[in-house]
C-alpha cells in the first residue's frame, strides 16, 4: 500500500515561491519609483542651477556697472577739483593785484588829497564822486533843441497821430485838442494873447516845435510818462500842428523836416532883460506901507479864468456848475447859491442878480389876455419850434467842447456860431479856417438847412479835408433840432 504525500512538505515550497514572487515584484516596483524620484530631483537641480547661473550673470553685470560708475565719479571729481584749484589760483592772483593797487594808492594818497583840495578850492566842490560815463550822460541827454539837435530818427503822420491822440491824450485834452475840465487847451486861441483872458495854446503861444516834441516825449501821457515810442511822439506832434491849422492833413513829421515847420508865435518872445532892468529895483529895502499911489482897487477876478464860480450866467454849462448842482446848488445866474456873490456889468458886486430886460420884440398880451390869432401865427412862422430848440440845446452839448453860442460866445478850437445860419462858410472874421473851409468860402457856399444837415451828418464826407474830427449825428431828428437851436441865435 502506497504512502500519501506530506502536506507540510508541499505547502512550504509553495509559500516560499509566492514570497519570492512578491519580493521580486516589490523590488521591481521600488526600482521604478527610485528612478522616477531621481529624474524629478535631477530636473529640480537643473532648474536651480539655471537660476543660480542667471543670478550670477546679473551680479556680474551689476559689478561692471558699479565699476564704470566709480570710474566716472573719479573722473568728474578730478575735473571738479582741478577747476576749483584753477579758480582759487585766479582769485588769488586778482587779490594780489588788488593789494598791489591799494598799496600804490596809499603811497599816492597825499598827492590825490592835494589834487582834491585844489579842485574844491577851484570849483567849490568837495572832491566826491566821479565823472559820468558817456552811457550815463546819453541816458539823461534826451532834450530836443529848436534847431533839431537831440531828435531821434523817426516819423509820424497826422492821421496816425489822430488815432494815438484819441487813445492816449483825449481823456484830458479832448478829441479835438480843445481841452476838458481844467486840462489845458492845445488848439486855437490865435490872436488872443493881448486879450484880458488870453488863450495860450500850442498854436497861439508856443514859439518852438521842439518844446512840443520834448514835452510829449518826457511827460506824456499823464501818469504813464515815457511809454510813447519816438514815432508815436512824431505822430502826436503832427496831429497837434494839424489841429492848429499849421499843417495839412497829409503831413508827415520827421526828424528830416522838423525844422521846416514854422510856429505861429515864433517872433512873439523877447530876450529876458529882467536881470539888467528889473532886478536892481528889488535889491533895496522893500516898501511896507503906502506903496501904491491912489486907492486900491480890484482889477481882475479869478472868475475870469474859470477858477471861481461866477453868478453872471457865464458858467451855466460848466463842469463846476454841474458839480455844485449835484451838491444842492443851482444854475449860476438864475438863483443865488449860499455864500456866492452876484456879479453885475463890469464886475461890480451886487446883492441880487441882474434881471434881463424884456427885448423890444417881446409880445405883450392884449388887455383881455389873449393875443390875436394872426399875431400868434406870425410869431410861429418867425421863429423855430420852442420844443425843437430845447431838444437842440441838449444835442449841442456834443458840440460845446469846441463851439460856443449865445451871449459872450467866443472862438475856441472852432468858431462861435451866433448867426451861422445864412452865413458864408468860412466867413467869420478873426477865425483861422482850414483850407477846406477857405475853398468852400471862395466857391460861395452858404450855411443853410441843407448844407448844415449834410455837414452835421457826415462832416468829413460832406466837406473833404475838414479838420473837424467829429463823426457826425446819426439821428435826423437831432440834426433838425440842432439847426433849429442855431437859428435861435441870429447873431
Amino acid at each position: 500500500m502506497s504512502k500519501s504525500p506530506d502536506t507540510k512538505s508541499i505547502m512550504i515550497p509553495a509559500v516560499g515561491g509566492a514570497a519570492l514572487v512578491l519580493g521580486v515584484a516589490y523590488g521591481l516596483a521600488t526600482t521604478n519609483y527610485g528612478k522616477d524620484r531621481i529624474e524629478t530631483l535631477e530636473a529640480s537641480f537643473a532648474a536651480e542651477r539655471a537660476a543660480v547661473s542667471e543670478q550670477a550673470a546679473r551680479v556680474t553685470d551689476l559689478e561692471a556697472a558699479l565699476a564704470e560708475l566709480q570710474a566716472s565719479s573719479e573722473t568728474q571729481l578730478s575735473e571738479a577739483q582741478a577747476a576749483a584749484e584753477s579758480q582759487i589760483a585766479t582769485l588769488s592772483a586778482q587779490l594780489e593785484a588788488v593789494k598791489a593797487a591799494a598799496g600804490a594808492a596809499a603811497e599816492n594818497l597825499p598827492a590825490v588829497t592835494a589834487a582834491a583840495a585844489s579842485t574844491q578850492a577851484r570849483t567849490g566842490g568837495f572832491g566826491l564822486g566821479r565823472e559820468a560815463h558817456p552811457e550815463e550822460l546819453a541816458a539823461w541827454d534826451v532834450d530836443v533843441l529848436p534847431d533839431g539837435r537831440g531828435l531821434p530818427v523817426g516819423s509820424g503822420d497826422v492821421w496816425t497821430g489822430d488815432e494815438v491822440f484819441s487813445e492816449k491824450c483825449a481823456s484830458c485834452h479832448g478829441d479835438f485838442a480843445e481841452g476838458r475840465d481844467a486840462w489845458p487847451v492845445l488848439a486855437g486861441g490865435f490872436d488872443t494873447l493881448d486879450d484880458r483872458d488870453p488863450v495860450k495854446t500850442v498854436g497861439s503861444y508856443w514859439p518852438y516845435l521842439s518844446t512840443v516834441w520834448d514835452y510829449v516825449h518826457r511827460s506824456m501821457p499823464f501818469g504813464n510818462a515815457g511809454t510813447l515810442t519816438d514815432d508815436e511822439v512824431y505822430a502826436i506832434t503832427a496831429y497837434i500842428l494839424y489841429s492848429n491849422n499849421l499843417v495839412e492833413d497829409d503831413f508827415t513829421l520827421s526828424n528830416e523836416n522838423f525844422t521846416e515847420v514854422e510856429m505861429y508865435n515864433t517872433d512873439g518872445f523877447i530876450v529876458d532883460d529882467r536881470p539888467a532892468v528889473e532886478y536892481t529895483m528889488w535889491s533895496g529895502e522893500p516898501c511896507m506901507e503906502n506903496c501904491k499911489d491912489g486907492p486900491v482897487e480890484i482889477t481882475r477876478r479869478s472868475t475870469e479864468v474859470g477858477v471861481t464860480p461866477a453868478d453872471d450866467g457865464s458858467m451855466a454849462e460848466s463842469f463846476m456848475e454841474e458839480q455844485l448842482a449835484r451838491l444842492g446848488g443851482t444854475e449860476w445866474g438864475k438863483e443865488r447859491v449860499a455864500g456866492s456873490v452876484f456879479m453885475g456889468p463890469g464886475g461890480v458886486m451886487q446883492d441880487e442878480p441882474v434881471e434881463a430886460e424884456e427885448s423890444a420884440g417881446t409880445e405883450v398880451a392884449s388887455a383881455d389876455g389873449a393875443a390875436p390869432a394872426a399875431e400868434a401865427d406870425a410869431a410861429s412862422d418867425a421863429g423855430p419850434d420852442p420844443q425843437l430848440v430845447a431838444m437842440g440845446e441838449n444835442v449841442f452839448r456834443k458840440c460845446s467842447s469846441c463851439h460856443q453860442v449865445g451871449d459872450g460866445a467866443r472862438n475856441r478850437s472852432g468858431p462861435q456860431l451866433n448867426g451861422v445860419v445864412g452865413r458864408a462858410v468860412g466867413g467869420l472874421d478873426g477865425f483861422r479856417y482850414s483850407g477846406a473851409f477857405e475853398t468852400a468860402h471862395d466857391e460861395g457856399m452858404v450855411w443853410n438847412d441843407e448844407t448844415l444837415a449834410g455837414f452835421l451828418e457826415d462832416p468829413r464826407g460832406y466837406l473833404e479835408g475838414t479838420k473837424m474830427s467829429f463823426r457826425g449825428l446819426n439821428d435826423p431828428a437831432e440834426v433838425e433840432a440842432i439847426i433849429a437851436y442855431l437859428k435861435s441865435f441870429d447873431g
